[in-house]
């Protein structure tokens, strides 16, 4: 009896070494198939992207060269004799064709920034120049808007580790969209404010913000969830890329970009950075 219940004990021990062997191996098989999968899936989009960023290259080309003709047509028919009735009606033909030819090409352009491969060069840069220098830049933009601008800059004077370039374009796309968001508003003021400060993000680490503030309509909860989401708009002729390349840019610097805003309170769009390799001017 004893020998039989030894042996009894030595088989289900080797079978539940068995089973739990071979489900263990499954389940090895099974996260590798996993990973194998998203690593082919990785690679077809990274094809995928590569064929239409290829492709967008190809049509913006020849849409120069429409846009050209159509300018160098438009200056023909303008010094033709033909009637001035028929030659009004060629010309707004003409001048529609040219602005959705370079509505075309604004698309095109918008979606390269947020499909294309992105490299960072990285440098020490001044984050209050670079702010002053962008709100000199759209001082037109946002007066031509009715839309007043202000700096506030910190007294610290950081420095950081970005690339000046796309850090630029991610404010510009900020700046834009507030200005965007108020040039239809009938009511109140239009105020823009881009103010630099330092603080701690939700973490507790030291970190920098870049606040881009209007006093706009504000943002509903279902926008809010939307916002981000590639060629999603509110604004009819927008692209949808905006604040999406932002946020991309955004957050190839390690950063966030956060949003906070009511409809009726206007909206803050906030870049938030870490403080790593930071100094002062």
């Amino acid at each position: 009896m004893g020998t039989a219940l030894i042996l009894l004990g030595a088989f289900l021990g080797g079978s539940i070494a068995y089973v739990v062997g071979a489900r263990r191996v499954r389940v090895s098989s099974a996260r590798a198939q996993h990973a194998q999968r998203r690593a082919q899936a990785a690679e077809h989009l990274a094809e995928i992207g590569s064929m239409t960023g290829g492709l967008a290259h190809e049509i913006k080309n020849p849409l120069s060269t429409i846009g050209l003709n159509a300018q160098l047509l438009k200056e023909a028919i303008e010094d033709s004799s033909i009637e001035d009735a028929e030659k009004q009606r060629l010309v707004r033909r003409i001048a529609a064709l040219a602005r959705e030819t370079e509505r075309l090409r604004g698309i095109l352009e918008d979606f390269l920034e947020y499909a294309g491969e992105l490299r960072l060069s990285v440098s020490a840069t001044s984050i209050n120049q670079l702010v002053e220098e962008l709100s000199d830049f759209m001082v037109p933009t946002a007066e031509g808007a009715g839309v007043r601008l202000r700096v506030e800059t910190s007294p610290l004077s950081p420095r950081l580790e970005i690339d000046e370039y796309h850090m630029k374009q991610a404010l510009l796309n900020l700046m834009l969209n507030a200005i965007n968001a108020m040039e239809q508003q009938s009511a109140g003021t239009k105020d823009l404010i881009l103010r630099v400060a330092t603080g701690e993000d939700e973490h507790g680490h030291r970190c920098l913000r870049v606040h881009v503030t209007d006093t706009g309509p504000g943002i509903d909860e279902e926008t809010r969830s939307k916002i981000f989401r590639p060629y999603f708009t509110t604004r009819s002729g927008g692209t949808g890329l905006g604040l999406p390349t932002a946020r991309r840019i955004i957050e190839a610097h390690h950063g966030q970009l956060e949003l906070h805003s009511e409809p009726g309170k206007g909206s803050d769009f906030v870049i938030v950075l870490p403080w790593a390799h930071a100094g002062s001017a």
